[in-house]
């Protein structure tokens, strides 16, 4: 049965709710949405959806990170982070088990203003992709989330200014790199190899958005084996009510 999943970095889920968050949550009636930096402690918002199961994982510093899932289908289980203590203090990834598949949710640590947390974030990169694949072990597995980098020179509209910085890194894009080369299809790209000029986020500076100065860092990735189950890929960038827009995947599972 085909599943319709919706990934959208809220930047801040109260300031969000007030710029439209509710109306297209039920104009997108998806399956499942996941949500990143809803930047929120629990009992900070009521948010009621009927039909859906709600999970939160929550940052231990206030204000920051936390990631979300609303799914209309009960999980077999959920978990929360990737069961390393130095990686779970952020509420970066929340993930759900249902009898045939994995889903997870992910916000990746960014690596700053002069790069000063690229040395965690190449930790993260190895300790997630770790996870994944232990996951995978039992049964494919479908992620998504702000992975925090464009992959390739086609994913941002100024590639060569963007170089050494965060998000564009040789080091950042190689991690990426390694994790397609370990068995995993972004989704977005498996349909629209070649498209140009698509992002899904955009910095408040500049006019970024109006002038579609964006980069595309928001991504569903799904295990190679199921490839041929794929529907369709999407990203809204009409979308509004954060700098960054929802990404969609549809998915026979």
């Amino acid at each position: 049965m085909a599943k319709k999943m919706i990934s959208w970095n809220v930047n801040g889920l109260r300031a969000c709710v007030t710029k439209g968050f509710g109306e297209y949550f039920r104009e997108a009636d998806a399956d499942v949405f996941c949500l990143q930096e809803t930047k929120l402690q629990e009992g900070q918002i009521d948010l009621p959806l009927d039909g859906y199961y709600q999970y939160w994982n929550y940052a231990e510093k206030k204000g920051y990170s936390g990631t979300a899932v609303f799914t209309r289908e009960e999980p077999v289980s959920v978990a929360y982070g990737i069961g390393q203590e130095k990686h779970d203090k952020e509420g970066r990834v929340i993930t759900l088990e249902y009898p045939a598949y994995y889903l997870v949710t992910c916000y990746t640590p960014n690596s700053q203003n002069e790069l000063a947390r690229l040395p965690y974030r190449m930790e993260w990169e190895d300790a997630f992709l770790a996870y994944l694949k232990g996951l995978e072990a039992k049964k494919p597995v479908v992620f998504c989330g702000d992975l925090n980098v464009a992959h390739k020179e086609i994913d941002l509209k100024n590639p060569k200014t963007n170089r050494k910085n965060a998000g564009f890194t040789d080091e950042e894009r190689a991690k990426f790199s390694a994790l397609l080369e370990a068995g995993f299809v972004d989704t977005y790209r498996y349909f629209y190899p070649d498209k140009e000029g698509i992002y899904s986020w955009w910095s408040y500076r500049f006019s970024a958005r109006a002038k579609n100065a964006g980069w595309r860092i928001d991504y569903f990735c799904v295990s190679e084996i199921l490839k041929d189950r794929l529907v369709s890929a999407d990203i809204h960038t009409e979308i509004l009510g954060s700098d960054h827009c929802p990404v969609e995947l549809v998915i026979d599972l």
